[in-house]
């Protein structure tokens, strides 16, 4: 099997070596903000425009990626791993794609271009995030969390994997959370999804462990591994809080 860096230089080109030690740039809660009407799919309104979901690949239905597009070359295990993207990367407009399976909306948004976050964008993810069981209550989430979720989405497009994010929680009001906890449902006491920090993401034609093993390399915070059966497997947890990860 060829080593990790052989495959990153031979596939892609990446400049890895150079770049390790990069941190994510430019989604601080001090980033100053462009007021902009222009996005991929919403207007300026506080609320995204949306559409209904089409039916989504099962990812129980498709191989985890292992050397799409490479002509036969087998990536090494770590090939999902952020720590070898390059400044390029980074410095690129961000437009992420999120689809919430619980109120059947999709968007497709321009948030972030030239070192600042478009602020009609971001108003419209936060809106998505949403606490869809609790009164539809927004807040404003933490911009370094769609940080990595738009790192990890725009990462596994270099490998041909070009899904919208499934959030299938974002904000969680307290009497959510609690609810949520009588149910029996893994939900902390103190959870970050009270303070939009955190989400609970899928992403089709890749499986939990591998989406997990990205997101956790991002080194932005927690990584919870949630193991289901069924077709449309489990789930992964991404917050910004301390760097730990667990499985439930």
């Amino acid at each position: 099997m060829a080593s990790r860096r052989a495959f990153l230089q031979q596939g892609f080109g990446l400049t890895a070596a150079s770049f390790l030690s990069v941190p994510l740039i430019g989604c601080a809660s001090s980033t100053p903000v462009r007021h902009s009407s222009t996005t991929s799919s919403s207007t300026a309104s506080a609320k995204p425009v949306v559409k209904p979901a089409a039916p989504m690949p099962r990812a129980a239905d498709q191989p985890a990626p292992s050397g799409i597009g490479m002509s036969g070359t087998e990536p090494p295990p770590d090939i999902f791993d952020a720590q070898a993207l390059d400044l390029e990367f980074w410095l690129r407009p961000r437009t992420i794609e999120v689809i919430r399976p619980a109120s059947k909306e999709r968007a497709k948004l321009l948030y972030w271009k030239d070192g600042e976050i478009i602020e009609s964008a971001y108003q419209d993810l936060c809106h998505l995030l949403r606490d869809v069981n609790g009164g539809n209550e927004t807040r404003t989430i933490d911009p370094k969390l769609f940080e990595t979720l738009w790192g990890t989405q725009a990462f596994v497009q270099r490998y041909g994997i070009d899904s919208p994010l499934e959030i299938l929680s974002g904000y969680r009001t307290p009497a959510s959370n609690a609810k949520l906890r009588e149910a029996g449902v893994p939900a902390a006491r103190q959870s970050l999804h009270m303070v939009g920090r955190a989400a609970d993401i899928r992403l089709a034609n890749l499986n939990s462990e591998v989406l997990g093993g990205l997101v956790k390399s991002f080194r932005q915070g927690g990584v919870g591994f949630y193991y289901r059966a069924g077709p449309r497997g489990g789930w992964i947890h991404a917050d910004t809080g301390l760097q730990r990860t667990w499985k439930g």
